[in-house]
């Protein structure tokens, strides 16, 4: 040691690392406790990753603009690389002249001196303390290299029982989450609720900054029904292929696939912005012999990468995640069994009683007629004679209605009802559906087809530009016309007139509608929503004109 007072702020340095116990905070430590204990200007903490690349990178006494001018943090080539191929200290009193130096990039601050020691836990080297510029224009000398190699054995003390730490209260963690699951499940929760909680849960435990749940779409597709975190309303709604996507591969592979930096992985090719991201894992929703969809969580570029510790728990999760959306079908399809079964005892009664009474009445009702003489009582007899024959008439039609078209689950009120089912999960929320009239009896086939078409349209195009927080969906049949309206509380109408962004996608989309309604004599109406957003109005008439 130079002095008492040189040992006493070792002793200091040793102490301050060992006295955190997030992993974060401890790295931190160390690279600011390595930079006082031998006066360096500059100093880092890197962590190896796969191969000789580093997976994370920790500078200190780089100012934040310095760091954007300099741009992207180091990989591990030169004389970072070199300490990663070899593991021992290294000491220099001018970075050039070493063979491995490749110099620095533009904008990066002059560094000769350099000091540089491995940080082992047991026999594994977890990273590297990298020392630059001794104050004072001096070099690094031997006791500098001894002051902080003893540091490092402190620092590998020290992660270690970060990481032992970081290990338990995250399997409390997981196992808190996976009661929170198990309880939703339990009690009937809706699917939308589940997903989210499953997101939202990962997300946190992993210190992901964004969260993607990707769900398998017709053809060779996905599509995105989920996201959190920054950019999260682009993804919201968008198919991508599942050839050249990141979440495609996790599907491809049936297993995890991760990367380092998903903004450049040739993979991730997919449409998605991962602009400003860098490790990355997708995760496949498997049940059985079924995959459900992927969980995609992404970290900020020069956030650490996912390690196989993090990835295990998150695969079990993502396996509660497909058994949440399997039983969520199963209850679906149980409660619509249910719901028909409930229907024919329904149509049975009707049929069978106030039908039959009905008809009684009716025919009471007009024998008493030939006995009243007053012609304006007679004459009222009559209309109540023709009123029940049209209830009568009515009430059979409900009847079909009920036993054959929403018995063989091919309704338009069912097919609405569906599409507002599946809408929801790109929404992020459950949109409201208000019906009335006889739908299911007075609108044609064709008509009912572009109807089930405009609101897919019309509910999509919500998710994807409107950043609503609800959406209200009204399908009324009343005097030989058909109206669906959507109305949602996003953005509002731009000056265009048209409340989603003036792209080609959506004007294209909007002027497909307009078509729709037009081949069927009828319009499509664009206006402000009551307290903001857009409504959306799609009218046609039930018989052509």
């Amino acid at each position: 040691m130079h002095s008492p007072a040189d040992a006493a702020l070792l002793l200091q340095a040793v102490m301050s690392v060992g006295r955190e116990l997030e992993l974060s905070q401890v790295l931190r430590r160390i690279v600011e406790a390595a930079v006082v204990v031998v006066d360096a200007e500059y100093g880092a903490l890197g962590v190896v990753g796969e191969g000789t690349r580093l997976a994370q990178f920790l500078p200190v006494g780089v100012t934040g603009e310095q760091r954007s001018a300099i741009g992207p943090l180091p990989e591990g080539h030169g004389i970072l690389g070199e300490l990663i191929r070899h593991p021992r200290a290294l000491r220099l009193a001018e970075l050039s002249e070493h063979p491995s130096s490749h110099g620095f990039p533009p904008n990066h601050p002059p560094m000769h001196s350099f000091l540089g020691v491995p940080i082992r836990i047991d026999d594994e080297v977890f990273g590297n303390l990298y020392l630059t510029e001794k104050r004072g224009g001096r070099a690094f000398d031997a006791e500098d290299e001894v002051v902080l190699s003893t540091l490092a054995v402190a620092a590998g003390v020290a992660i270690e029982n970060a990481r032992v730490y970081t290990l338990t209260r995250d399997r409390q963690r997981w196992q808190e989450a996976s009661n929170e699951i198990v309880a939703g499940l339990l009690s009937g929760a809706d699917d939308a609720r589940v997903l989210r909680m499953i997101v939202d849960r990962s997300s946190g435990i992993l210190g992901a900054d964004l969260a993607i749940l990707a769900l398998p779409a017709r053809g060779s597709s996905v599509q995105v029904a989920l996201a959190s975190g920054p950019g999260a309303e682009t993804q919201r709604g968008l198919t991508l292929p599942r050839e050249g996507s990141f979440a495609g591969a996790a599907l491809d592979a049936g297993e995890p696939v991760t990367s380092a930096d998903i903004a450049h992985d040739p993979r991730a090719a997919d449409g998605l912005r991962w602009k400003g991201f860098g490790p990355a894992v997708a995760v496949p929703m498997v049940t059985g012999h079924r995959t459900c969809g992927v969980l995609l969580l992404a970290r900020a570029q020069g956030g650490p990468a996912f390690t196989d510790a993090e990835i295990a728990p998150l695969r079990t999760f993502a396996g509660q995640a497909a058994l949440a959306m399997e039983l969520t079908e199963r209850r679906e399809s149980a409660e619509q069994i249910a719901l028909l079964e409930e229907r024919d005892r329904i149509a049975r009664d009707l049929h069978d009683l106030a039908i039959q009474r009905l008809f009684a009445t009716g025919m009471t009702l007009q024998s008493v007629v030939r006995l009243v003489e007053q012609p304006e009582a007679s004459e009222r007899l009559v209309r109540a004679v023709d009123d029940l024959d049209e209830t009568i008439k009515i009430i059979r039609s409900a009847i079909f209605d009920l036993r054959a078209r929403d018995r063989a689950g091919q309704g338009l009120r069912v097919r609405i009802a569906k599409e507002i089912e599946q809408a929801a999960r790109a929404l992020g929320f459950q949109p409201s559906l208000r019906m009335g009239g006889l739908i299911d009896t007075d609108v044609p086939a064709d008509v009912a087809e572009q109807v089930v078409a405009v609101l897919g349209e019309a509910l999509s195009n919500v998710a994807r530009h409107a950043r609503a927080t609800a959406v209200d969906v009204s399908l009324m049949v009343k005097g030989g016309r058909l109206a669906l309206v959507v109305s949602d509380n996003g953005v509002g109408m731009p000056d265009s007139g048209v409340g989603m962004p003036e792209d080609g996608g959506s004007r294209s989309g909007l002027d497909n509608l307009a078509r729709r309604a037009e081949k069927l004599g009828g319009e499509l109406r664009l206006g402000a929503a009551a307290g903001g957003g857009t409504r959306l109005e799609w009218q046609v008439p039930l018989r052509q004109p």
